[in-house]
């Protein structure tokens, strides 16, 4: 293990606010790595340091956090040429923030093991204001011990932090929370398109639901802020983002046999709405495909 300093690694939408809140709260060096100059910029102001290289960055921390795109990406972080595997110190606790594939987790905790480092799952979920405010929910999948080290470090972006259990257990939460998720969208999305065909208004039936037993999250906040006003912009998580994660319930389900019919039909309606040109909009945008019906149309 390399000092005490802590790395971080993706400086998006998500990684920025965390990576900020990580330098603010922790009491710990941090050093970062991106590919874009800005963010890295914007966060010297609060005293994170640029690493040159990930080999920089992977010989120099003893904690190193993901916080990237994809499983891709991960992998490619951690197993290409010149990545983390080939520089990683013995006991650096490396730490996906996003969310991977189960048997891409597995492989890449075998693989850091083999190097005498180790590795947990610990991906996000909740809104960018979220990772802002530091409130985001943390689902984590490591050994005990490593977990209770991770923890002080965690709650400095999340107020709720969860020990699913070993290695990839926090992945299946995620992924199992996502699915969740844009199923009840869909369902949403549904419910409104039939209101408004019959007369009803969006914002009435909405604000009912929230007082009976169909409140939710969703309802509130994807539902509220997105479905009804019909507002899907860029840089949120965006349609093929939702795909990809729908992309990992369904592989891990056929993994373990068994058939997400309701997960296969919202993964169908993504995929109508990317075709549509919806691919980089917020994905409750799916919606539009769902009431079939010019984008601007019903609104309220």
């Amino acid at each position: 293990m390399s000092g005490t300093r802590i790395g971080f690694i993706g400086l998006g939408v998500m990684g920025e606010p965390m990576c900020r809140n990580l330098a603010r709260k922790s009491g710990r060096a941090v050093l970062a790595f991106d590919r874009a100059p800005e963010p890295l910029a914007r966060l010297q102001e609060h005293g994170v340091a640029a690493a040159g290289s990930l080999a920089e960055l992977a010989s120099s921390c003893s904690v190193i956090f993901m916080a990237l795109p994809s499983g891709k990406h991960v992998e490619a972080v951690c197993a290409g040429e010149d990545g983390l595997l080939a520089a990683i110190g013995p006991g650096t606790l490396v730490v996906d923030l996003g969310t991977s594939p189960v048997d891409l987790t597995r492989d890449l905790a075998a693989r850091f093991t083999a190097k005498g480092a180790r590795y947990a799952d610990a991906p996000i979920a909740r809104t960018r204001q979220a990772a802002e405010d530091g409130t985001l929910s943390i689902m984590v999948g490591a050994d005990e011990a490593d977990f209770t080290e991770l923890e002080p470090l965690l709650d400095t972006l999340a107020s709720d932090v969860t020990h699913c259990g070993p290695v990839g257990a926090g992945q299946i939460v995620k992924i199992m929370n996502n699915m969740v998720l844009v199923e009840t969208v869909v369902a949403l999305s549904e419910a409104i398109a039939v209101a408004r065909r019959a007369g009803l208004d969006g914002k009435v039936l909405f604000e009912t639901l929230t007082k009976g037993s169909a409140d939710s999250f969703a309802l509130r906040n994807h539902g509220m802020k997105a479905v009804l006003p019909g507002a899907f912009p860029e840089r949120a998580f965006s349609t093929d983002y939702a795909r990809k994660d729908l992309s990992y319930a369904l592989a891990l389900a056929e993994s373990v046999g068994v058939d997400l019919a309701g997960a296969k039909t919202a993964d169908a309606l993504l995929a109508r709405s990317a075709e549509a040109g919806y691919g980089d909009l917020y994905w409750p945008v799916v919606s539009r495909i769902i009431a079939g019906s010019d984008p601007e149309a019903g609104k309220g």
